[in-house]
């Protein structure tokens, strides 16, 4: 009876668990030589497969341990279904939560890369998640003796359901995919709303877009509100815009001289001021022209990105201001000539 209990209980679990400790220790040489392997190469593809693999590799471990064991030792037939069945389920899970991380971070990466593919947002990886999930649990119930096809078709007709039940959340969610795959708001720009909210696009998720703030405060909107809005992204199609800055000067200055100087300033600062490009060249217009106490002149430069406008714009006025004296250009104040007319008794 105790020789029984010995080769039934004792043994396979003493073989099991050194078998374990032993592919957890080739596991952590294993890891140790891929990390050495990684930080030579120039891509971080590698790194992400690492590091996708690196925390089911220890259930790969006890699955393969597992394995062995109960082909090696005399189990039961009994334990050996359970045992298997466990096995199996330990495997797909495991398998399902490596592809689910690592397609995720691949998207992510190569997003980065890539300004041609769709912007990497929590609804995308969600997505790609969800799909390899489903697809996993589907294979464990298969794998276990359980038929996916009434859950399928039962699923299919909750679907009708729950669909009328969630028309909001469904109706954000498709806004959100819509925006997503339209490309017309991406994760990053900097954009302004139709009801006057600006910032940046922080992530847009399965049911609102987060839109944070210059004064570091966040904006939470339904995608089906933001795709219905009217949207001015100013990063689309180039970070690249225009900074328009209206001069007006006394009517006593030479147009030209005033021109040449702004040019001087706006040329001189784009080398100095961060943010303020020098290609193209900054040019001056005589627009809007002819004012009613001045000569309005229009500068116009190229800022890197919309934020950038505001230093810029901080900088130049200081630096003309100051030219405008030196040169003695006056700025004028807007003055008015009133005429008094004497109405005379003629009683």
């Amino acid at each position: 009876m105790s020789i029984n209990r010995f080769e039934i209980f004792i043994l396979p679990v003493s073989v099991t668990s050194l078998l374990i400790l032993l592919f957890f220790f080739l596991r952590a040489i294993a890891f140790k030589l891929l990390h050495r392997y990684s930080q030579k190469t120039k891509t971080n593809i590698d790194d992400v497969i690492i590091q996708s693999i690196k925390g089911p590799s220890l259930f790969w471990s006890i699955a393969l341990a597992l394995y062995i064991g109960l082909h090696f030792l005399k189990i039961p037939k009994d334990y050996v279904i359970i045992i298997n069945k466990f096995i199996f389920i330990l495997i797909i899970a495991s398998v399902t939560f490596v592809l689910s991380n690592l397609l995720s971070r691949l998207f992510k990466y190569y997003t980065e890369k890539s300004e041609r593919m769709v912007p990497a947002t929590g609804l995308a990886n969600a997505t790609i998640k969800g799909i390899v999930l489903i697809i996993g649990g589907l294979l464990i119930l298969n794998g276990l003796g359980i038929s996916i096809t009434p859950l399928i078709t039962a699923l299919g007709v909750g679907g009708l359901a729950v669909a009328l039940a969630l028309q909001d959340t469904l109706a954000n969610l498709f806004a959100g995919i819509h925006i997503m795959m339209e490309r017309s708001v991406r994760v990053g720009d900097f954009i302004k709303i139709e009801s006057g909210e600006q910032g940046y696009v922080q992530d847009i998720t399965w049911r609102t877009t987060r839109i944070r703030m210059l004064p570091n405060n966040m904006v939470i909107i339904p995608n089906s509100k933001l795709s219905q809005s009217i949207i001015t992204n100013y990063y689309l199609p180039e970070q690249r815009m225009s900074l328009l800055i209206p001069i007006g000067v006394s009517y006593s200055a030479d147009p030209e001289h005033v021109e040449r100087v702004l040019l001087e300033e706006a040329r001189k600062a784009a080398e100095e001021i961060p943010g303020l490009l020098s290609e193209p060249e900054p040019f001056v217009r005589f627009i809007p022209g002819f004012g009613e106490s001045s000569l309005d002149f229009t500068l116009i430069c190229q800022v890197k990105e919309f934020v950038d406008q505001y230093y810029a714009q901080h900088e130049l006025r200081k630096r003309i201001f100051k030219r405008f004296k030196e040169e003695g250009i006056e700025i004028p104040f807007p003055h008015r000539t009133v005429y008094l007319r004497e109405e005379k008794d003629w009683q």
